[in-house]
């Protein structure tokens, strides 16, 4: 009888790991699941920016509310720094560049997301700044095609920098138009040499077609 019971005993537990493990396996999830269900959500992710009206960033369409969007970066990678009602700040990789400052910017009044930028890296020179945003300039114009708009000068009259530092000093006195506009069914991307808080970077910002004018018609309502 003790015999019996051992038996039963043991064929119910392996009856249970069965179960367990089948069920397990049905999650696609193998002893590497992690990088899987990574890549199985960037699939899912990709699909549904093909599938969607809305512009993408990271193959995630440019929507929703903050916090989902923010949940949904953070499967890409990214770190969140801070965030208030109106915007996230996130950091991370992008477009082989290693800690860019991502920022997703919302209408409070509505909380959906309209707006993407990505900062790169700031750069101390000119020639470094120049060789980012024509780089970037280069592989959006391969995927987006030619520019809308593109507007490269300095603002300094007949007399124009010729030596790095020259340059340099132009960004840093906003005397320097440097920014190029792909304008898409989906909505807008501009890439931008930026002077901002004693930083000289290189800025692309995603401006989602369908939310911008959304966010547009609850502006106009305080007017």
């Amino acid at each position: 009888m003790k015999k019996f019971l051992l038996i039963m005993g043991l064929l119910a537990l392996l009856l249970a790991a069965g179960i367990e493990f089948k069920s397990y396996m049905s999650e696609g999830k193998t002893e590497k699941d992690v990088p899987e269900a990574i890549v199985e959500t960037a699939e899912v992710d990709t699909i549904s920016a093909e599938n969607s009206n809305h512009l993408a960033f990271k193959g995630v369409p440019i929507d929703g509310t903050l916090s989902r969007y923010v949940s949904k970066m953070k499967r890409a990678g990214f770190t969140p720094v801070e965030t208030s009602d109106e915007s996230a700040v996130l950091t991370g990789d992008f477009a082989g560049f290693k800690n860019c400052l991502v920022t997703v910017s919302v209408l409070k009044t509505t909380n959906l997301v309209n707006s993407i930028s990505v900062a790169f890296p700031g750069r101390e020179s000119w020639s470094l700044l120049e060789n980012d945003y024509t780089n970037l300039k280069t592989m959006l114009t391969e995927k987006y095609g030619r520019p809308s708009k593109c507007v490269e000068k300095f603002e300094s009259g007949p007399l124009q920098p010729q030596s790095d530092m020259e340059k340099f000093t132009m960004l840093q006195l906003n005397e320097c138009k440097w920014f190029t506009t792909y304008t898409t069914p989906k909505g807008t991307i501009r890439l931008s040499l930026e002077n901002r808080d004693r930083n000289r970077f290189v800025q692309l910002q995603y401006s989602d077609g369908i939310n911008t004018k959304v966010i547009e018609k609850e502006a106009i309502k305080d007017l």
